[in-house]
């Protein structure tokens, strides 16, 4: 692996996500030898993968490299690998491109897309956690879009322009809310040959409103937009199977669809070699204390989603977002340093900021502890969040130019198909979340 030796104390960090990056770019300038690993050489703000699947932005606007948060420090390291295993006996990760042996060991691998034992949805379904898969529906719209124009088959194109899209959390409905302004907007004008009133789009959900996790309020006014944009909504609704073509559902709903998107939940995304303890089998987290030790080992922690910190206000768990991911990792890096130094380690404390959603243009809803509001004013504050929280002040101009020109011309200048999607099982093979 090339890491070179060093008194200091070694600080391995498994997975760039918002948690890992946070820790990284807090302790770089410690007396500590940092190495980063993870198997994608950027940070992913996955808050709006949606947008890349449905050609509001171009991927790199939402992708920072890794190797940014290192270059700066002769003692910090990036390997683009993947981990393999962990030997806590001896102290030693095992990896694709070799082993390499930690004092401090922090596993931020996050979550994966959770099917719930569905082998159906696993094989055929999309999901949208990466770049690439989110350039995968991208691709696999405007194909069917393109496809839709030149067939005389009125069931086919039915099936065609039918947009299934199951699990009605933020991602569902910012998605939803995406591919109805795609179809108002973008396809009068891109394919005239098509009657937009043919295209489809279906947002199913187990449970008896839109957006669980938020409030009533909320949930009530995202159900309102998405109608206004011409979503359908199936409430209460799960799906039992989907074969490639065909969604059955517990109810009487069926639909024909060529496109099909999960996202009805995430379970966590360990490493194998720990104890059978150390995990939360139910949640596939780690169970970790209040210091994000995992359970059983003093110098291994987990933070982000991945681990399972339960206190009196989360008893379950923190949400698996990206707040306490950050929280967590700027939490940790003053832990590590009272820890080399022998002091007294500090609890984490989560400060809940507050939830938002997106449903499109000038529709928005956000929870703020006491706070409810929605529309323009709660779309703005959505924009101006995420705006502040994308890594790299590139990224944030290019967001913003990308968001002024699409507001003012109804436009999403990125409908580009640049990797023909060649089929679910071979590509979502290649790409599935792995550790």
């Amino acid at each position: 692996m090339n890491i070179p030796k060093t008194e200091l104390p070694r600080v391995v960090i498994i997975g760039g996500g918002f948690a890992g990056m946070a820790l990284a770019r807090k302790i770089m300038k410690e007396d500590m030898q940092m190495v980063l690993l993870d198997r994608h050489n950027y940070h992913t703000f996955q808050p709006l993968l949606y947008q890349v699947s449905t050609s509001g932005l171009e991927p790199d606007s939402i992708a920072y490299p890794l190797r940014k948060i290192t270059r700066d420090s002769k003692k910090c390291f990036f390997r683009l690998t993947e981990v393999k295993s962990i030997s806590p006996k001896i102290n030693t990760i095992h990896t694709s491109i070799g082993d390499l042996v930690y004092d401090y060991l922090v596993i931020a691998t996050g979550s994966k897309t959770n099917f719930f034992g569905n082998k159906s949805i696993e094989e055929h379904g999309m999901w949208m956690k990466t770049v690439p898969q989110a350039l995968n529906i991208r691709s696999l719209i405007l194909e069917n879009l393109e496809q839709a124009t030149i067939t005389e088959d009125s069931e086919k194109r039915k099936a065609l322009l039918n947009f299934v899209l199951v699990g009605a959390g933020p991602t569902g409905v910012e998605l939803s809310g995406a591919i109805a302004e795609l179809r108002n907007n973008i396809v009068p004008r891109d394919y005239p040959d098509l009657d937009p009133n043919e295209m489809n789009i279906h947002l199913l959900e187990g449970l008896g409103r839109v957006l669980p996790p938020m409030s009533e309020h909320a949930s009530k006014k995202a159900h309102k937009f998405l109608e206004e944009l011409g979503v359908k909504i199936h409430l209460n609704t799960m799906v039992e199977h989907y074969d490639g073509h065909l969604v059955t559902t517990n109810t009487d709903l069926s639909l024909k669809t060529e496109t099909f998107i999960w996202s009805a939940g995430v379970t966590g995304s360990p490493v194998v070699g720990l104890e059978d303890s150390a995990i939360v089998a139910k949640a596939n987290r780690y169970d970790v204390n209040a210091f994000n030790q995992i359970h059983g080992y003093e110098n291994i922690f987990a933070i982000g989603d991945i681990a399972l910190m339960k206190t009196e206000a989360y008893p379950k768990g923190h949400p698996m977002v990206a707040q306490p991911a950050i929280q967590q990792g700027k939490h940790l890096a003053k832990n590590l340093k009272h820890l080399i130094r022998g002091e007294k380690l500090e609890p984490f404390e989560y400060r809940d900021k507050g939830t938002m959603a997106t449903v499109g243009r000038n529709k928005a809803v956000v929870d703020l502890h006491k706070w409810r509001f929605s529309g323009f004013f709660a779309w703005f504050v959505w924009m101006f969040v995420h705006l502040w929280f994308l890594i790299g002040f590139r990224n944030r101009i290019v967001t913003f130019f990308n968001w002024t020109y699409n507001y003012i011309n109804f436009e999403k200048a990125a409908r580009l198909i640049i990797r023909p999607f060649k089929g679910h099982e071979k590509v979502m093979e290649i790409e599935k979340d792995k550790v």
